[in-house]
């Protein structure tokens, strides 16, 4: 009869225990939830990276220059008509 009972608690552990096949299932789960965060944040890096090189000064990009001073500074060219 103890027997049972210890064996029962092993099962229960090996299932539901801090390391048991529930929490290892929580674990992977949490993980490449983790994994498509970074996945996004390296991406985004990336992109930042990017833009900051093509304005530096040893490598100015007009094109990205006159989009920032129009989105940022609301400047327009005097032959250009804004419609609402």
């Amino acid at each position: 009869m103890g027997l049972l009972f210890v064996g029962a608690y092993f099962t229960f552990a090996a299932v539901q225990g801090d390391y048991g096949l529930f929490r290892r299932i929580q674990i992977e789960a949490e993980r490449d939830t983790y994994q498509a965060e970074l996945d996004a944040l390296v991406a985004e890096t990336a992109q930042m990276t990017l833009l900051t090189r093509r304005l530096s000064d040893d490598y100015l990009d007009l094109d990205l220059l006159d989009q920032q001073a129009r989105d940022r500074l609301g400047y327009m060219r005097a032959d250009e008509v804004i419609l609402p």
